[in-house]
């Protein structure tokens, strides 16, 4: 049982329960070689084992005929060691949460290649790609810091800077490789297109909208392009949605590699790149997946409304973005991952079991957050959480860790719980002061800063920017202090960090007494913890 064009072909993949598609796949290639669609850019596991199958998906109801094309911009060995590898197949493995595993092959890429001007014959394909009348999008998963052209500061990063000198065809950076790809686009007849973040991240479309547009400005200043495809690029022939993505695809698991070895599945392999890319033939992720997009599509688009993806328009995206992230699911993320780390937990996963814990996430989700919860109309915001409490948190297969998600845990405070607090104090119904464990949450995160858990023991407070300035706040507090705390005042009137003062909404009290308990020695964490939730 080998992945390949020919290893498929063996008997044992159907009789071990994998799913094999049942389309020409030599007929897939030739076609959307002639006309193609779809062209994504980011070659990892996210896109392999999320809009990669929904393709499939249309393909095995007879509603598309052409595959995806794919260019990585960023780890050239995943195409070489992977795609090439595996004649541009995976395997995709979904970890459902009652301990079972779905397999299933995945054909729909059609062809692979790096994002770069060698080997010519590559970046020549590009060119032709987007050239073609029949391109309808381009998509990304290149992770948030794939779209910044400048630093923290303000500057251009010195590739940009490059770039902008040399002009069109010597690109360091890959926006700017992608943005001479629009170039030939315009060059082309002024063809329409979709330009379609898939990353997870707020207003993602917004960002490589500014990115692209940045570059074609630059270029203009310099002579390098006519002006006229800068207006091109801020035409309504280039759109740029709005798209929410939610699935976890981790790296690869041993243990689930160990699983297919059992089957006589014989490509477990994990490669680890130069750039520290962890991938392998197959894919594991997890059951649940959304994916909603605003239906903005100049040359027309895939049906993917027909594999479960929502489009709608720009404003349900941004709601369906605040729901998940202000109340459904991230700030249960983060309230597991402060207390994990607290409470000596390596599991998510594992902190489901713990009574005290999962009381702790549905007083957030279902108490807390449901009633000002912005409901986008078209996903349930209780059956979300529904499904995070009893489904996705759960999953034992999902191997993430609190310590993993604690990870700028300051940068995320403001926006996961801050936006519930501005909420109830808008609200003429609800009062602030009925809050419990969001205070509990921050009090936690003020615990944890300390880098002591909660039997004592020293652990490392995961990278965080403001990690040093939470420290310095804290100085001198130990576990047993009793003194006065008013040396607080400061952080806990940070708007940045909390998204609100909480001197200013009447919540830094509460804080304080759930903070001084947890100080109070070994073990108090746990006894707050137990005292807060009932």
């Amino acid at each position: 049982m080998k992945l390949s064009n020919e290893g498929l072909k063996c008997s044992s993949w159907k009789e071990k329960g994998y799913k094999l598609f049942d389309y020409d796949r030599n007929e897939l290639v030739r076609k959307t070689h002639d006309a193609p669609v779809w062209v994504h850019f980011g070659a990892g596991n996210i896109f392999r084992g999320f809009p990669a199958r929904l393709q499939q998906e249309l393909i095995e109801k007879g509603l598309a005929d052409k595959g995806i094309i794919v260019g990585e911009g960023f780890d050239y060995e995943i195409i070489s060691d992977i795609y090439n590898k595996y004649d541009n197949l995976t395997l995709l493995v979904t970890l459902k949460a009652d301990g079972s595993i779905d397999k299933e092959a995945v054909g729909t890429v059609t062809e692979a290649y790096p994002c770069d001007y060698t080997p010519s014959d590559a970046w020549n394909r590009f060119k032709e790609i987007f050239s073609s009348p029949s391109l309808q999008m381009i998509s990304f998963t290149i992770t948030e810091k794939g779209y910044a052209l400048k630093s923290p500061a303000g500057e251009y990063f010195p590739g940009y800077v490059k770039d902008f000198e040399a002009g069109p065809g010597k690109g360091s950076m890959f926006l700017s490789r992608l943005t001479e790809l629009l170039l030939c686009r315009y060059n082309a007849g002024k063809l329409p297109l979709a330009v379609v973040s898939m990353d997870n991240c707020s207003h993602n479309g917004e960002k490589i909208e500014a990115a692209i547009t940045s570059i074609a400005a630059e270029w203009v200043r310099r002579g390098y392009v006519e002006q006229g495809f800068a207006d091109y690029i801020a035409s309504d022939k280039v759109s740029f949605p709005w798209s929410m993505i939610d699935k976890i695809t981790p790296r690869p698991d041993a243990s689930v590699a160990g699983m297919l070895a059992s089957d006589g599945y014989e490509d477990t392999d994990v490669v680890v790149t130069s750039k520290h890319t962890y991938i392998a033939s197959f894919v594991n992720a997890e059951e649940c997946e959304y994916l909603v997009i605003e239906d903005d599509f100049p040359n027309g688009r895939p049906a993917l409304e027909n594999a479960g993806v929502y489009f709608t328009d720009r404003e349900t995206v941004n709601k369906v973005e605040k729901m998940k992230v202000c109340t459904c699911l991230n700030p249960l993320h983060t309230a597991l991952a402060v207390f994990g780390c607290l409470l000596g937990y390596t599991l998510i996963s594992k902190e489901m079991k713990d009574e005290d814990l999962v009381k702790l996430v549905k007083t957030i989700g279902y108490t807390e957050g449901l009633p000002v919860v912005v409901d986008p109309g078209i996903i349930d915001p209780k059956k979300f959480i529904d499904e995070v409490v009893n489904v996705r948190i759960p999953n034992p297969f999902m191997p993430d860790t609190p310590q993993r998600i604690a990870t700028d845990t300051s940068q995320k405070l403001s926006i996961r719980f801050g936006e519930t607090i501005k909420a109830y104090c808008a609200s003429s119904e609800l009062d602030v002061r009925n809050l419990k464990c969001i205070p509990l949450v921050f009090a936690a995160w003020l615990r944890y800063v300390m880098g002591t858990d909660d039997e004592g023991n020293a652990f490392e407070p995961s990278a965080d920017p403001l990690l040093d300035y939470a420290r310095e706040a804290l100085s001198g507090i130990t576990l047993g202090y009793t003194g006065s705390l008013d040396q607080l005042h400061e952080i806990l009137s940070n708007q940045k960090i909390f998204g609100v003062n909480l001197y200013d909404v009447g919540l830094a009290d509460l804080v304080l007494e759930y903070f001084k308990s947890m100080i109070a020695g070994p073990g108090a964490v746990r006894a707050t913890l137990k005292r807060v939730v009932g």
